[in-house]
Order: C-alpha cells, then structure tokens, then sequence
C-alpha cells in the first residue's frame, strides 16, 4: 500500500455513479430478464474505463473501477456464490422510531427506488461458483489501466458481515455458522483481488451500522462479541494476503438522517483495528462523526496501519471548500503522522447502482476539491 511519504494521496471508498445506459442492463439481470449477457459486459467494460480516466482527471490517485458492473456493494455476492436460490424478500425500509415522519416523508419523495436491490435468502450449502464474473472484473480493471499511472489501484469485495447482514440466512443454525461460510466462500475473491496487484478493500459497514437496526437487540458487551466475530471472519478469509495489501472501510450507514443512534468510534475502534488490513476507512467528515478525530489523539495507532479518514461527505450536495478539507487532514496528520493519513470519503457516492444522493457532477467536483485541499495540506506538511 502506498502511503503519503510525499504528500497527502488521495481515494475513495468505492462506489461511484453508473452510466445511464448501463442501469437497465444490470437491472434486468438483477430482475432474471436478462437476454444477451453480452450486451452488458461490453457496457461494463466502457464505463470501467471511462471512471478510471474521470478519477484521474478529479485529482484521485489511487483508484478503482467505480464498482460499475455491481447491482450494489454488499449484494452482489448472491450472483457469485451459490445457497442464494429463495425467493427475493423486500428489505424492511430505514427508519427510525424516534423520527418516524422523516423517514416516511424521504421515501416518498424516492416512490419506486430505482435500484431493486433484491435479497435472496440464503437457503443452501454456500459456495463461490460464478468465477467467470469476478475474471471479468478483474480484465475489466486491469484492460481500463492501460496508458494511465494511478498511485496506486484498489477493488472492493463485500465483507462476510455485512453480506450477513443484508441477505437474510435460513439455512444456517447459527449466525457464527453462516459468517464461517461466507468468509470460506469468499476467500476465493479476496485472494483473486490480491493475485491481481490490485490492493484488496473489505468492505464492513456492519462494524458500525448494525448497530441500530440490526443488533439493537443486544446489549453493548454482545454487540462488541458480535462484531469481534466479524472482524475474526475478516481475518480468517484474508489471512494468505499481506496486511499491507489491504484496507477496510467501516461506517454507520450511507444516508442523510438523524443517526442520533449510531455507536460511537470509541467503542469499536479496538475492534476495527484487530481486522488484518492495514487501511482503515471510515467517516470522519458529516456532522454526527467529525468530532471523533480527536479519539485519534489518544488511541495508539498500531505499527504499520494508516488511516483513510472521510473528509468529504457522501450524502449531501454540499462541495467542501479545499481549506476545510486540509483542515481536516491536517488534524490527522497532528495526531497520527503525515504518512499514516491518506483522504478519503465517508462512503461510496453510489452504493447501489441507480441509487444517488450527491448528483455525479458534483461528485466530481467534491473530489476536486479533495484534491486541492490535499495540496493545501501538503504544502503545509512537507
């Protein structure tokens, strides 16, 4: 993993906006409508190469394929593992029973949500079957990289946790059996990334966002076994990998709401940091987070690891101004080195294909002025 030995580098967390034309053609597929395989292949591999360059252009150094070819970040597995042959089960919506009537009042303004996003309960043995598609990702990425020099190149596979926690298990006794299973499965993708070149990023939202809605049931010493085991299921499936190959991105749920509930950092970031990937993405730009740079100042930052904090909001329209993006890099680089930090952002600015809160222009321009505040605070560093 490349590290800011000469100035800030910037990244992301993933996810970025898909192509118009592109949406149906995954959407269908998701739907089980789809007819020429071919015809969708073919958009993915445009659009990969058309964010590669768009990244480059923005000021991103290192980059990835905008995760273009995924109905979403966490449930796209179902289309490569097998045990995910039930029938689709409509996720319960966001809310939150202290607001009731915002959330009621946000998704009316989204009636018919655009991306299907359809869960298959698991309901058999799981397996990593569909080795074609993840081929295809990887000579995507790889084919999309020629004749530019990015810093450095990451591709992001969904966590055992979080794929847990979004697709209902029913086959499993156990929730530590079914995690066991997904993390088994899911090795031959990890290492797959890793054979590439490309830096690995897990992505483990469930660290943080389960919290609320999914483990609100349990009481805090539970929920910290819980998410121990996730991290351990990590560990297990990544454990051929060199930690300094790897990153992982946690947050507390990519939406504008109250998130008056979320855990706080300081009562996971033990945890976080037990996971064997050496970058630690996380939100630390939106309101309910920012403040928590200031645990950084206190909790040892193991050897070798390095920080990917959010310095850029994924859920609002807002542009940040270069001077408060270096601002928020440079608390950082006070509290953990200059070399240990890198910017990143809260989340992915489209985790579900079709699914946007930031409109993709101004997505570009946040990121440019990611960029620009990385110089500012680079200058002022070195």
């Amino acid at each position: 993993m490349k590290r800011s030995t000469e100035r800030i580098l910037t990244t992301h967390t993933g996810s970025l906006p898909r192509p118009k034309a592109l949406l149906p053609l995954i959407f269908a597929r998701e739907r089980g409508e789809e007819s020429d395989p071919s015809e969708r292949l073919a958009a993915t591999r445009q659009a990969v190469h058309d964010i590669v360059r768009a990244q480059l252009d923005a000021g991103i150094d290192v980059v990835n394929d905008g995760e273009q070819g995924k109905s979403s970040y966490a449930t796209y597995v179902q289309n490569r593992l097998e045990g995910f042959e039930g029938e689709p089960v409509t996720p319960a919506p966001i809310t939150d029973p202290d607001f009731p009537e915002f959330f009621a009042q946000t998704a009316a303004m989204r009636p018919g949500a655009t991306n299907p996003l359809l869960r298959r309960p698991c309901n058999g043995p799981i397996r990593y079957r569909d080795v074609e598609e993840l081929r295809s990702e990887l000579d995507d990425f790889r084919t999309a990289l020629g004749g530019v020099s990015p810093a450095d190149t990451f591709l992001s596979a969904a966590s055992p946790g979080i794929a847990s926690i979004f697709i209902p298990n029913e086959y499993y006794a156990t929730h530590e059996q079914y995690i066991g299973a997904l993390a088994d499965a899911m090795k031959t993708e990890y290492d797959a990334i890793h054979e590439a070149g490309f830096l690995l990023q897990i992505d483990a939202p469930d660290l943080a966002l389960s919290r609320p809605r999914y483990f609100g049931h349990l009481g805090d010493d539970e929920f910290r076994r819980t998410i121990r085991t996730h991290v351990e299921a990590v560990n297990h499936a990544t454990r051929d990998i060199p930690a300094d190959r790897m990153r992982m991105h946690l947050c507390w749920g990519n939406y504008e709401g109250p998130h008056h509930r979320d855990v706080p950092l300081a009562q996971i970031v033990d945890i976080a940091l037990e996971a064997r990937p050496s970058g630690l993405s996380f939100e630390a730009a939106n309101p309910r987070h920012e403040h928590e740079w200031k645990l950084w100042e206190e909790t040892a930052l193991p050897e070798g690891k390095v920080l990917i904090p959010g310095v850029l909001d994924s859920t609002t329209n807002y542009i940040e101004h270069p001077e408060l993006v270096a601002e928020r890099l440079l608390r950082f680089a006070g509290a953990v080195g200059r070399e240990n930090v890198i910017a990143g952002t809260d989340c992915g600015f489209s985790t579900g294909a079709g699914y946007l809160q930031v409109h993709p222009s101004i997505t570009w321009a946040k990121f440019r002025a990611m960029a620009d505040g990385a110089a500012i605070a680079s200058r002022e560093l070195w």
